[in-house]
Formats: structure tokens, sequence, C-alpha cells
């Protein structure tokens, strides 16, 4: 499927949304990327799945953990896919943690899953808490890549769309922009 086919999906389900958005990273845009809206439909969630789950196929992989909430659908299914143990990570006390009985173990390969990025805060600290666990990380998978390809987390990274969806810092916000009210859909201040 190419990028308009997929941008496509993307408005037709509401998963791109246009006005203000206060991004997970602080920043600002025009444009959010709402996977959510696009994964509630089973026929959008295997596609997307699938082809990350393609990407790695062929990697030994004991684990797969995704922050939550964002990565967790995607992550559960590529999991499902390729039959292997999916876990995810959250916030606790504003720290990305592992908890509700997860755990990794020293040795381990992972994957990473996440649904969008724009500067990769969320799956750095993924990274981190994998790393501080003596596992390894062996790929990151993404369906959006806000960057278009210039935030490199991994050697082994692969994003379904990549494309360059303009972010403010909030200091230098647009007039135009400005004059829109500003909210934050995501997920990050979600206790």
């Amino acid at each position: 499927m190419n990028k308009l086919e997929l941008l496509q999906i993307f408005k037709e389900t509401g998963a791109l949304l246009e006005g203000h958005f206060i991004l997970t990273s602080e920043r600002r845009s025009a444009q959010y990327f709402q996977c959510a809206k696009v994964l509630q439909y089973p026929e959008y969630l295997s596609m997307l799945s699938t082809a990350i789950a393609q990407n790695f196929r062929n990697l030994p992989l004991d684990v797969i953990i995704s922050p939550a909430i964002g990565g967790v659908v995607v992550g559960t299914e590529v999991g499902r896919q390729l039959n292997v143990r999916t876990i995810f990570a959250e916030r606790q006390d504003g720290k990305m943690t592992i908890r509700r009985g997860f755990d990794l173990k020293p040795g381990e390969k992972v994957l990473v899953v996440e649904d969008v990025i724009t500067t990769g805060g969320s799956v750095k600290e993924v990274l981190a808490v994998v790393e501080s666990a003596g596992a390894g990380v062996v790929g990151v998978g993404v369906i959006v890549d806000r960057s278009n390809g210039r935030v490199q987390l991994h050697d082994n990274q692969f994003a379904i769309l990549q494309l360059e969806t303009v972010s403010f810092d909030p200091a230098e916000i647009p007039a135009e922009l400005a004059r829109i009210p500003a909210v934050k859909p995501g997920s990050r201040n979600i206790k």
C-alpha cells in the first residue's frame, strides 16, 4: 500500500486530525495521528500489524514491548502474529517502567513496537527500561514516523509510513496556529 492510500485510510477513520495539537513531546502541530482510531477496525489493525511483523519475522525474538497506551494494541497484534510474548511499559510517577507482573530477563531479545513517533521520546524511555533489565533490543517498529526518518532510535528501525509533519517549539508557534485553541489528545497525562 502506498503513502497516499495509507493517508486516505487515516483520514477516513478519523485517525488523522487537523487543528492545533500539543504532542507528547510538548511540541505543537497542526496535524495529529490518533492511531487508536484506525486500529479499532480489525482489517486495518491486521494490515498494519502484518507490515511490522513481516519486517521482523526472521529475527530471533523473545518479547515484544510497547509503550502504553498508544503502542499496546499494535504491539499485542504484532506479538500474536509472530507468536511472541507481548508486554508493555507504562509511566508510574512520570517514569517509564514495567509493572503488572511483567518482566524482562537478561539476554532476552526484544522488539519495541509503537504507534507514532515524532521525537521518539517514549520509545527512548522503553529502550532504557529494556537495557536496564539486561535484555537486548533487536529492532523498533512503528506505524507512523512523523520525523520522516530523521529520528533514529535503533539500527534496525522500520516505519510503515514516514512523513514530514511540521511541529513547533511552544515558544515559536506561527500566528495562524496560535489562533486555534490547543488540545492534547495523547495519553501522556493519563494516570
